[in-house]
């Protein structure tokens, strides 16, 4: 038998080994007893629900955890001779880029090119080869024009899209961006991956993602690695191998999947054969059978309902410029509001001034029959609750309990209510065995639902929440979806600001889009996207799901998966 050639196989840029990581307060480690390896070229997705132990996992990489991020850790992580947990984030920058989930963490000069020119004038690179990578970054992501602009008068996307210019600009051989695409609108996240797909195009590079807009990522990415409940090695191979062979085992312990294979799932659940099982809105529309039967029912609902927020020709100035132009909307008793529009369109300002967050003129918002121009805090509080964009700009408690039972106690509710409601809103988002946990602790989707349970525990007759998806899990986020739907059944009016069209498609009732702080539209979710050109001139995007049923003349009536079971698709 002749002896393998180990010379054939490409030694890995990175080696992990029995990485295990447990945080103070967390039970068992996540990730547990994790090993692979990344090889130039690799372009990984890491998936697993929410607390497996993802991002955690990316902050190994670098060091930044134990050296920044105190968490008890064992095994190894392995890059050029350097090896992670001996070797910390100065040693291993260099080798490894990293790009955060919330990317306010890393931003620290006062310009955008500075930004860029930082982490490479701490290289002690020549001034001449500064220029060249600080242009090529930012003409890679869309920003070399505000080459000169301060970052905090980016929006929020725009700030990620600079926090990825600092990664690609220091040429490291792996690149890791935890949720890189999460606060970009549908353009923004298409050029994010025009430019990292020329990043890897010579393949001598590799890239690690945690990314839950799979969508997006589905030309991009060529292996797959999932992790369990118990952040242990469920899977890992290549894109064909994990996510379509195993979608239904995926499907089941709540990842993120792809629009298409979600719709896919749905109507085989049904009895409605879709085969083979797409990846992609261009397969989900080929492999729809061809469908029998009648038109549905499409009728739009009327406006007769009462109203709950009204907004008259508001206009808001930061720093010098208009966020806001002559804003005028109604937001309709118990629908479930979505506010959409392209990054820095004045969507989380729109929804901080209706909330009180931010004072608006006087008489010119009406929330609940109140002016939170003039009204007092608490008594806002008492109308509408809000949900930041990131929860731990409301965290202000120790301990996951403590954070729920805060409004409770402030209103001086009995302790043995405090408790009993406390207790029951942990049980009801998973996060009972975190009650003694630090809230800052948590991973992204527990964080979300930490912050959403907060603001129920208020009983405001409206719900605010600001991308209320991002950091979740496939299973979380709709379950959270769920729970506000059943909120909105039994009376509370929920109003949304988001970039996730697909939760738009399927969730809301109306839709009010804004360009350029300015209404483009605004009605039922049908009115406003019944003409997508307008959309797509606002920076916006149908969703893939709806844009492959569109482009079949025996779908062209069909708006959610929802409408098309039962109605009469041939198997």
């Amino acid at each position: 038998m002749p002896v393998p050639d180990d010379s054939a196989i490409p030694a890995p840029l990175m080696r992990v080994r029995n990485l295990s990581i447990t945080h103070t307060g967390n039970p068992a480690p996540a990730p547990n007893d994790v090993s692979f390896d990344i090889f130039r070229g690799d372009v990984l997705l890491i998936l697993g629900p929410s607390g497996a132990g993802k991002s955690t996992l990316t902050l190994a990489l670098n060091g930044l955890i134990p050296h920044d991020i105190p968490a008890k850790i064992s095994g190894t992580v392995e890059i050029d001779g350097l090896t992670a947990p001996t070797a910390g984030p100065a040693q291993l920058s260099p080798h490894v880029a990293m790009v955060f989930q919330d990317p306010d963490a890393q931003l620290v000069t006062g310009s955008v090119y500075d930004e860029v020119a930082f982490g490479l004038e701490n290289l002690l690179l020549a001034v001449p080869e500064i220029h060249t990578r600080v242009e090529s970054a930012l003409r890679k992501v869309g920003l070399w024009d505000r080459r000169r602009a301060n970052p905090d008068e980016l929006s929020g996307g725009g700030r990620q899209r600079l926090a990825i210019a600092c990664a690609l600009a220091m040429g490291s051989k792996v690149l890791v961006l935890d949720e890189p695409t999460a606060n970009l609108d549908p353009q923004g996240i298409d050029e994010v991956y025009a430019a990292l797909a020329e990043l890897v195009a010579d393949g001598e590079q590799a890239i690690v993602l945690v990314e839950h807009n799979l969508d997006a990522a589905m030309g991009f990415v060529n292996r797959v690695l999932v992790l369990d409940a118990d952040g242990r090695v469920a899977h890992d191979g290549t894109t064909e191998q994990v996510l379509r062979r195993r979608a239904h085992e995926l499907n089941e312990l709540g990842v993120w999947l792809p629009e298409a294979t979600l719709a896919a799932l749905a109507l085989r659940s049904h009895g409605i054969d879709v085969d083979p099982l797409p990846l992609t809105a261009a397969e989900f529309a080929s492999a729809l059978p061809a469908r029998v039967g009648g038109a549905l029912n499409t009728s739009i609902p009327g406006s007769t309902a009462p109203l709950v927020a009204s907004i008259s020709h508001l206009t808001f100035e930061r720093g010098g410029r208009d966020v806001l132009s002559d804003v005028s909307l109604d937001v309709v008793e118990g629908s479930f509001t979505a506010i959409v529009g392209a990054n820095g369109a004045g969507k989380t300002t729109l929804l901080q001034l209706m909330c009180g967050v931010m004072r608006p003129p006087k008489h010119v918002v009406s929330i609940a029959g109140i002016d939170p121009a003039k009204a007092r805090a608490r008594l806002i509080a008492d109308r509408i609750g809000f949900v930041f964009q990131n929860p731990e700009h409301q965290f202000m408690t120790s301990t996951v309990f403590d954070e729920l039972a805060y409004e409770l106690r402030a209103r001086k509710r009995p302790e043995a209510e405090v408790r009993e409601r406390t207790n029951a809103m942990l049980e009801r988002f998973g996060l009972a065995d975190k009650a003694e946990m630090h809230p800052f602790l948590l991973s992204g989707g527990q964080k979300r639902r930490l912050s959403v349970g907060t603001a129920l525990l208020s009983g405001a007759r409206i719900l605010a929440l600001d991308e209320p998806t991002f950091g979740q899990d496939r299973a979380r986020a709709h379950e959270l979806l769920d729970l506000l739907r059943e909120l909105q059944d039994d009376g509370t009016t929920i109003v949304v600001v988001t970039h996730d069209m697909q939760l738009v498609a399927d969730y809301s009732t109306h839709t009010i889009a804004l360009s350029g702080g300015r209404v483009l539209a605004s009605g039922t979710t049908r009115e406003v996207w019944a003409n997508p050109q307008a959309l797509v001139a606002g920076g916006l995007r149908v969703p893939p799901v709806q844009r492959a049923m569109q482009s079949r003349a025996d779908y062209a009536d069909v708006w959610r998966i929802s409408d098309l079971v039962g109605s009469g698709a041939s198997a």
